[in-house]
């Protein structure tokens, strides 16, 4: 069985491979350009959803993304090796100097297999990468240098169907939690930014068909405040008038470990997902903690980027976690989220990277509603985002079942009769 395919290099079942553009080159418009974020997640199906600039340069034609075009994390501890596949692109677009593109040779090789074989490859890329903690990294000639084990192009495609049915579904549940989350931040907006309930009765009318109830929860003018127009009751305030916020510090290195001993542990954003963490790290003596459902930013660079914490957890100095004073889980995430610009702010900041330290962000500005009103929010946006959690579990369920596949297909250890029988 696969041990007698023959091998050939990852070099020899590509047409193009090669880092993406260089960040000097990010300046200008006509190109949109994904950075590390767009395979963090480990997508398969996904549209170009991050972006930084675009380049004013000329970017050459091969490092235009094209379907699919394999993309592989090649910095970075932790995440390198990581890896994601083009199935649909709606627009020009590249990849930053961080991210290899390795384009299939469809003469050679299935590209959907062979986007399943370079995702099961991610720990020996590991163990290939060069550099110091921290600043790992992967270059193309040992990239290319690894061997894939080949079956019969119908055994290829057989393979690559089973394995891209689980994908298909944990996209499907991509799209509904990104739907979800969607409606959850369109309420948010029109509730605490652009105060649209305060302004429907300004109007005298219900355009946006709130209860009655909730209605009465709103007033019907404004007030003048040190930041502007804000509703009748509501006040101009801090973020630390309304928020609890714990500031992560690390543990002795020698309490780490990935045995899944102690409590998960999140340095920064790097196990970052979709929504949470993915658990990578543990620890057995934690210095500070998160609760379930606590809001985790990333204080260090990246500033702002957040997650939601699916149990309790330890943090280090890279993360704080945050909480309205009233407990309201999903009213914190999106206020949080809503502050990306004032975090933003922050990146510039410091000798090397980006960093908030605690007393610049309990004073980040926040207009403070009345309690009453964060608890109507709740009651709405909590069950969207108990839908979003039982749609990642399940696809965390599925992403393991299709993981434990993979490599017993690709050394055929597992024959696709076997699964279909």
């Amino acid at each position: 069985m696969g041990a007698n395919w023959p091998k050939k290099s990852l070099k020899d079942l590509s047409t193009f491979l090669s880092r993406g553009v260089t960040p000097s080159y990010i300046e200008s418009e006509g190109i949109c350009v994904l950075n590390q974020k767009c395979i963090r997640d480990q997508t398969v199906n996904f549209t170009p959803a991050r972006r930084t600039d675009t380049t004013k340069k000329n970017v050459a034609d091969e490092k235009i993304l094209k379907i699919n075009d394999i993309l592989i994390n090649s910095t970075g501890e932790g995440t390198l090796g990581r890896v994601a596949q083009i199935k649909k692109i709606s627009e020009p677009t590249t990849v930053d100097s961080h991210i290899t593109i390795l384009r299939p040779n469809l003469a050679e090789v299935d590209p959907s297999f062979l986007g399943c074989v370079v995702r099961s490859l991610q720990s020996e890329i590991e163990r290939m990468a060069e550099g110091s903690t921290g600043q790992t990294e992967l270059s193309r000639t040992r990239l290319g240098s690894l061997e894939v084990a080949l079956p019969s192009t119908e055994e290829q495609r057989k393979i690559a169907s089973i394995l891209d049915a689980f994908d298909e579904k944990i996209a499907v549940n991509q799209r509904m939690s990104t739907t979800l989350e969607r409606m959850a931040r369109a309420l948010f907006q029109s509730w605490f930014v652009d105060f649209d309930p305060v302004r429907a009765k300004l109007d005298g009318n219900n355009r946006i068909c709130l209860d009655e109830a909730t209605t009465k929860l709103f007033p019907d003018a404004f007030q003048e405040s040190e930041v502007g127009h804000i509703p009748n009751g509501w006040r101009a305030g801090k973020l630390s008038d309304g928020f609890n916020i714990i500031m992560g510090q690390s543990p002795p290195g020698n309490t780490y470990n990935e045995l899944g001993d102690g409590l998960p542990f999140y340095q920064g954003c790097t196990d970052f997902g979709f929504r949470f963490p993915k658990r990578r790290i543990y620890c057995t003596a934690p210095n500070r903690t998160a609760k379930d459902r606590d809001t985790l930013v990333s204080v260090r660079a990246p500033v702002g980027d957040i997650n939601m914490a699916n149990e309790k957890c330890c943090i280090g100095r890279g993360v704080a976690a945050v909480r309205h004073k009233s407990g309201a889980s999903s009213f914190t995430y999106h206020a949080i989220a809503n502050l990306y610009p004032d975090f933003a702010k922050f990146e510039a900041e410091g000798t090397v990277f980006g960093s908030i330290n605690k007393d610049s962000f309990e004073k980040l500005p926040f207009v403070i509603p009345p309690v009453a009103i964060v608890t109507a929010f709740e009651s709405l946006v909590e069950p969207l985002d108990d839908k979003i959690r039982i749609l990642v579990e399940q696809s965390h369920t599925l992403a393991n079942i299709r993981n434990t596949l993979l490599p017993k297909l690709l050394n055929g250890e597992l024959s696709v009769e076997n699964l279909q029988s």
